[in-house]
């Protein structure tokens, strides 16, 4: 259902008129079921039924768009004696998910969207499965606690914990907390990491605490850092706040030992993105603590301003560019070429700082930390390559062998998978593909 408005609305503008007298029956079927009118819902099924089985049995067949009665009224306007008249005398199922408009939501998830605390509860206790999956908002594999995270149901998740939802979710996509934080969510929050949710659980290359950053939410950073969130893990917080000019959490992240010397993923320290994105107020805050950067050679506040600004200029310079990044990817390859992968990831990160548009340094770097035995920096890179250029095979063969690295053999087999869709005559991705699969049927079998 479109969270912004309600059904009779929506269907409204799915049939291009509020005149509910021009609407088909099965449409007013589930208004009033969302109304909570059981004298119109019976009303409508009786007309509805022509072959004369009854009332319940045309409610437990009529969907309109994909939801049946029981969606409709759960997600309605809360009316439990409606719920309770479907399930216990027309005997819907209350597990069955629905297909409106591309989601795949139960009955339960329709409750827990809208809030419905005594459905949720009625529901729960006649057999509706707390763990069962749908989508959410282009969330895929989503379970009620998902939902209730998403939308800051306080109460309905502690009645989801209560009955043993699993409090980081039981699938390779975002899990309650990181929905909870991302909806900026704080209470939702609370109550997820009072019952051990993990706050450094990663999903494609996204930890709570860097979605906090998105957000932005300083609550919820401050939570996650309470709950022992690592501050200087995948995609350097504070990196990403002085990108992002988030003076507070960049104060939050450095009092709780965050270290202002490593740089992102393009080479770039925190206190350079500052000097680009942030204020000079950012830029006084991680002074202090920062070494001094060989390239910057005033350093001072002022002379690291200066120097992000002559960058800038030198960045849109086509030829300077071209001959610098040509000029480091040479040294990268000849540091590679003598097994030297550390230095050669630092010419690549060099190369990056020049142009963070070109797939191809992302590729070489990713490579590199391979052979370093870095597999989540590999994956970093490879999915970055991936991005910049979708339809190059490399990135997809390189995301293999970083999982494969991280023994992560099913996400391998699939991210090959689609390598070959792209270049089916690729011998080094078919070859990978086996080997992948051959790992994953090994691991599943010494399992």
């Amino acid at each position: 259902m479109d969270e912004w408005l309600p059904l009779p609305n929506v269907f409204g503008r799915l049939l291009d008129t509020n005149d509910q007298d021009q609407w088909p029956p099965e449409a007013t079927l589930l208004i009033a079921a969302n109304d909570g009118n059981v004298r119109r819902l019976k009303e409508i099924a009786r007309g509805l039924d022509v072959n004369g089985r009854g009332i319940n049995s045309v409610l437990r067949r009529t969907t309109f768009k994909g939801m049946d009665a029981l969606h409709a009224a759960a997600g309605g306007k809360g009316k439990l004696p409606i719920c309770r008249y479907l399930v216990e005398e027309a005997k819907m199922d209350v597990n069955k998910r629905d297909t409106f408009k591309g989601k795949s939501m139960t009955p339960l998830q329709h409750a827990v969207f809208s809030g419905n605390l005594p459905i949720v509860r009625f529901l729960l206790d006649h057999g509706a499965d707390l763990h069962q999956e749908g989508s959410l908002g282009g969330h895929e594999r989503c379970t009620a606690l998902h939902t209730a995270a998403e939308k800051g149901r306080c109460e309905i998740a502690k009645l989801l914990l209560s009955r043993g939802a699993y409090v980081d979710g039981k699938s390779c996509h975002m899990t309650p907390l990181q929905l909870a934080v991302h909806g900026g969510h704080d209470s939702t929050l609370k109550i997820l990491l009072d019952h051990n949710a993990d706050p450094n659980k990663e999903i494609n290359l996204s930890t709570p605490l860097t979605i906090a950053l998105c957000t932005p939410s300083l609550s919820c950073l401050k939570l996650l850092i309470q709950a022992g969130a690592e501050v200087n893990e995948i995609g350097n917080p504070l990196a990403r706040a002085a990108r992002e000019g988030l003076t507070e959490a960049i104060k939050c992240l450095l009092e709780a030992g965050a270290n202002p010397n490593t740089t992102d993923c393009y080479g770039r320290f925190p206190i350079e993105l500052a000097a680009v994105y942030g204020t000079r107020e950012d830029v006084e805050i991680l002074f202090p603590c920062t070494s001094p950067i060989p390239t910057v050679t005033n350093w001072s506040i002022d002379g690291i301003i200066n120097h992000m600004e002559l960058e800038r200029k030198q960045r849109e310079d086509d030829d300077f560019v071209e001959a610098r990044k040509s000029d480091l990817k040479r040294q990268g390859g000849d540091a590679f070429k003598k097994q030297d992968y550390i230095n050669s990831s630092a010419f690549y990160t060099q190369a990056v700082k020049v142009d963070q548009y070109d797939a191809g340094l992302f590729s070489s770097r990713s490579l590199c930390w391979l052979r370093t035995g870095d597999g989540k920096r590999a994956l970093g890179d490879a999915v970055r390559c991936k991005m910049l250029s979708p339809k190059w095979s490399k990135g997809y063969y390189r995301e293999g062998q970083a999982l494969i690295l991280l023994k992560e053999y099913e996400k391998a087999c699939d991210t090959l998978s689609e390598g070959l869709e792209l270049n089916p005559m690729c011998d080094e991705l078919d070859k990978l593909y086996w080997e992948a699969m051959d790992l994953k049927n090994s691991s599943t079998g010494a399992a």
